[in-house]
């Protein structure tokens, strides 16, 4: 039974006492997961952090290959310098004295996730797994004009919307707006939303909020991770960042997004929180990708499907 003065996300996650937070999308969508680590580990729960690579792992020691599709990151792992998100983050974690592993899973299609994401959970012999996205685009169902940037995503969703057994699964977005950029409607994300309460997979929304132990934390991550990474920095984090601090409007945290007009606001701070097999269901094309093997396969199927499917929900605006 959910209730108004406990976050539903922190209610199914009560009775789990090792919790697996994982970027969905690759790239930094694991830093958009770090609060909600940090609040969990603040309840004495076993918290862990993964993400899907879009490293090059191959210049990883072979000792920090722990399964087949897993690796073991550590502050002292090699590889390369310009950009290595799941280090960078290793590092941060080690300087503020928290566990600072982070596993990552390379690129591929959904049975190989699936398999490498079975194997961890034995290995930490979790009770659940959070999936995080930076913005809102694993929210897109298939029929909308624009699906922003769903492979990495939807990778992701089936491979653990496929996993057996008693696992709490969950999925956090952090960043709305963010993904217009792509090309998603977000009265899409909303309608989305809407049908999502009615199947009662919606698990609501709540803000990380400024002056927090974890807001704090994460603006000091993803500060870190700028000038660890100034050639790649991320930017949605760095929107997001911005929306903790207050800053409105047409934001700039990188030369990255110079010629476009931002729009950073306090809405990017807000979690959406769904359970993970109810958001699955409603992704029209997820079947197509369960036989998937290589990260090519799933950007065709999603593409195949786009194409033969009738005409999509076209764009429309937020009237207010």
């Amino acid at each position: 039974m959910f209730g108004l003065v406990e976050p539903p996300l922190f209610t199914r996650l009560r009775g789990a006492g090792r919790v697996l937070i994982a970027g969905a999308g690759g790239g930094f969508d694991v830093y958009a997961g770090l609060p909600l680590a940090l609040a969990l580990r603040s309840q004495g729960k076993q918290v862990h952090l993964a993400n899907l690579s879009f490293s090059n792992l191959d210049g990883l020691d072979l000792g920090d290959w722990v399964e087949p599709g897993v690796a073991a990151v550590h502050p002292a792992s090699r590889g390369n310098d310009d950009y290595f998100p799941e280090r960078t983050l290793a590092r941060w974690l080690a300087a503020s004295g928290l566990p600072a592993t982070v596993w990552a899973f390379p690129r591929s299609g959904v049975r190989p996730l699936r398999s490498a994401y079975r194997s961890l959970v034995l290995r930490l012999n979790l009770d659940a797994v959070v999936l995080v996205d930076g913005g809102t685009d694993i929210l897109m169902r298939g029929d909308e004009a624009g699906l922003g940037t769903p492979e990495e995503d939807m990778t992701s969703l089936a491979a653990v919307a496929g996993l057996d057994g008693d696992l709490v699964r969950l999925v956090a977005c952090l960043g709305f707006g963010i993904d217009a950029h792509h090309g998603v409607c977000h009265a899409h994300v909303l309608e989305n939303l809407a049908a999502l309460q009615r199947l009662g997979a919606y698990l609501g929304a709540f803000s990380l909020p400024a002056g927090s132990a974890e807001a704090e934390a994460y603006l000091d991550a993803v500060a870190h991770a700028q000038a660890a990474t100034p050639r790649r920095p991320s930017i949605v984090n760095g929107q997001i960042a911005a929306a903790v601090r207050g800053e409105f409007g047409d934001v700039h945290a990188t030369a990255r997004t110079s010629g476009s007009e931002l729009f950073v606001n306090p809405l990017m701070a807000l979690y959406f929180t769904l359970d993970l097999p109810g958001l699955a269901r409603t992704v029209d094309y997820l079947p197509r990708l369960e036989n998937t093997e290589h990260a090519h396969e799933v950007a065709f199927a999603i593409r195949a499907h786009h194409k033969t499917r009738g005409r999509p929900r076209p764009p429309r605006s937020i009237p207010h």
